[in-house]
């Protein structure tokens, strides 16, 4: 067995690590498992998407993050989200998304939000749709 010289606060963390492990596994862990552990769970970014990261980070701090880690770990689950769920998610521009809000308060229309807007309008080419689907078959089967 080989002997290495870390500094103070990398034993801090593996020591933390070690605790995280072994409550996990019910089992005693070792140094060489918690180096394992990270190895097998670290995902090396570029340092200009961490450094974006930290500044939307610093820039909307309203949103509550306060790790780089929390952040990555939310965005992967939207992500994963986005990708498997039985929805379909679209881009606005914001301004555009904006402009819609104010237009659908100012001219007092039936919706309160642009979501409801959007959904509205949906459900109304649906509809349309199946009416023309309907004028459709009955044509066909007029003409035969």
């Amino acid at each position: 067995m080989k002997t290495i010289r870390i500094a103070d606060d990398a034993h801090q963390k593996l020591t933390a690590l070690l605790g995280e492990l072994t409550a996990e596994s019910m089992k005693m862990q070792t140094y060489t498992d918690a180096i394992d552990s990270l190895l097998s769970q670290s995902v090396i970014l570029p340092p200009e998407l961490l450094a974006e990261v930290e500044k939307f980070m610093e820039e909307n701090k309203r949103l509550g993050y306060t790790t780089r880690e929390e952040f990555i770990k939310d965005a992967i689950r939207a992500r994963l989200k986005m990708l498997t769920d039985e929805s379909e998610f679209i881009e606005i521009p914001r301004e555009k998304y904006e402009r819609l809000g104010k237009a659908i308060k100012e001219m007092d229309t039936p919706y309160y939000m642009v979501s409801d807007f959007i959904h509205g309008q949906i459900d109304e080419a649906l509809e349309q749709y199946e009416k023309w689907v309907e004028e459709r078959e009955q044509n066909d089967k007029e003409k035969s």
